[in-house]
């Protein structure tokens, strides 16, 4: 009996399981869309972590200087549309410089791209952790930095179109789980039907594949494979970087904390690449999938503390799986591109 109520508990709040699952994998969609873009340039990024860590301390305190410095000392109230631009401009520039640090040093200087990587993951969480605890001790202590007006800005929805069709589907509650979420998850959505787009029916992007695919090909038919690739990894990068400025302003509530979450994050962004077999529109319904796995332990009841943390290893194991499926099946188009991480000079060609 206790295990049919148990049950019953579950699918009940299923819905609200779906909810976090949308929110929390909004951020690692964006993660993981800028790393296709990278590696589809056969460049292999592992600072995403890092990146992110740029992207989301960079947001916060662009509008925190805007909040609580310029608009409190001039007296005015801050402006929803100017907190969102400069948020979403100054994480995606940080964001970017983070991924043309890696450009310059795996395509210019020609380091190891994996050891770089990993040191911009480092690299990132420092600059992170000590600007954010830096806000922390000049709004006041720690956990006290907050930008309030750039999160509500971040978090809005229409509730009018929430009850609308909430009124149809009672307590499933189809209008909160399709509308209750901030502008940014639909344009995680967007964006990776943009890229999908990019990758697959434009010249531009067959071109950045074929760097992928056979990067001496590609120069011999004419193609600026340092160009693409500089660009791939810069764009890809502030792409990334929008995953943890999303994690600050909606996630969290507009503040910080340094317990690591972010780089968390950003090993699950790498692992949903591989889950999505590098294609952008796998990527929607993964980091949705992942979101669900990830906090399916919180739903379910009588679970104990170390029962919980096996349940936050199953996108991990999940994304194991696949990669030994795609591996086993050999099948063409799953596969990673053919020059990823492998390094490029033109007078070995």
């Amino acid at each position: 009996m206790n295990f049919l109520n148990d049950i019953l508990k579950f699918l009940t709040s299923f819905p609200t399981l779906l909810h976090s699952g949308v929110i929390f994998g909004t951020v690692i969609m964006f993660g993981a869309l800028g790393e296709i873009i990278t590696e589809k340039s056969g460049n292999l990024n592992l600072g995403i972590p890092g990146i992110m860590y740029l992207g989301g301390i960079a947001g916060l305190a662009a509008t925190f200087m805007y909040e609580n410095v310029y608009c409190v000392n001039a007296g005015i109230t801050p402006s929803s549309a100017i907190c969102v631009i400069l948020c979403l401009v100054c994480a995606f520039v940080a964001s970017a410089f983070g991924g043309l640090i890696y450009s310059f040093l795996t395509i210019s200087l020609r380091t190891n791209q994996n050891v770089t990587g990993l040191t911009l993951t480092i690299l990132g969480s420092g600059i992170g952790n000590f600007f954010g605890g830096s806000l922390n001790k000049l709004a006041g202590g720690v956990g006290q930095v907050s930008v309030a007006a750039t999160s509500e800005a971040f978090r809005a929805y229409s509730s009018k179109l929430v009850n609308f069709f909430d009124s149809f589907t009672g307590k499933f509650g189809l209008g909160t789980l399709l509308f209750s979420y901030g502008f940014l998850t639909y344009v995680a959505i967007a964006l990776a039907i943009a890229t999908w787009y990019f990758l697959n029916k434009t010249r531009t992007g067959l071109s950045l594949r074929a760097v992928g695919e056979n990067t001496a090909t590609a120069d011999a038919a004419g193609i600026n494979v340092t160009k693409f690739k500089y660009l791939a990894t810069c764009i890809g990068g502030g792409i990334s970087g929008l995953g943890g400025c999303y994690y600050v302003m909606v996630y969290i509530r507009g503040t910080w904390e340094n317990q690591g979450t972010i780089e968390a994050l950003g090993w699950l962004a790498v692992a949903l690449v591989i889950f999505a077999t590098w294609k952008p529109m796998r990527a929607i319904w993964g980091s949705y999938l992942f979101g669900v796995l990830y906090w399916a332990y919180f739903y379910i009841p009588g679970l104990t503390r170390s029962s919980q943390e096996i349940f936050k290893m199953i996108p991990y194991i999940v994304t194991i799986f696949v990669l030994l499926m795609v591996s086993m099946r050999k099948k063409k188009e799953d596969q990673p591109p053919r020059s990823l991480g492998l390094p490029y000079f033109r007078e070995d060609r």
